[in-house]
């Protein structure tokens, strides 16, 4: 399974915001560390906030932050919103649409779907404060600078 790179970028936006430290980030800034567009990262705010796990503030002294703390985001909250199909093979498919006739009884689809279960209980243990840990690595590595931060303000 190869996740996307939405559900990537998803996870590195939420790390910076996190190392951020509850102060509000700028999506050029963002987009700058990682070196990505910023009209990809909007497109990608758009899940994230709807799900409650980035806050949005619009204005000219606006940016993003965590919509929770970062120790009650987990990677599988951030895959489920980001990741539109977990199909691992033909038979997962929704539409139905396969000749295969064990489809309902296949120990195949049975194994995949155990292996499928496995890889979202290990992505729901670690949380965005878990990816972070390191903060002052991570504070360096995304020239996240004290002077640059902007101040969380009421809106």
């Amino acid at each position: 399974m190869r996740l996307t790179k939405q559900t990537n970028y998803a996870v590195r936006m939420l790390m910076y915001c996190a190392a951020n430290d509850g102060k509000l980030s700028r999506i050029p800034e963002i987009a700058k560390a990682y070196g990505v567009s910023e009209l990809f990262l909007f497109k990608i705010i758009q899940p994230l906030h709807k799900a409650g796990i980035m806050e949005t503030v619009r204005g000219r002294n606006g940016g993003v932050r965590l919509g929770r703390p970062a120790n009650e985001i987990t990677l599988f909250d951030v895959v489920r919103v980001t990741e539109e199909n977990f199909s691992m093979a033909e038979c997962f498919d929704d539409d139905g649409d396969t000749d295969c006739p064990l489809v309902d009884s296949c120990g195949f689809n049975g194994a995949l779907r155990e292996a499928l279960n496995a890889f979202f209980s290990v992505l729901a243990k670690y949380t965005i404060a878990d990816l972070v840990r390191r903060r002052n690595d991570i504070f360096k590595l995304l020239n996240l600078d004290e002077d640059k931060r902007v101040e969380t303000s009421a809106a």
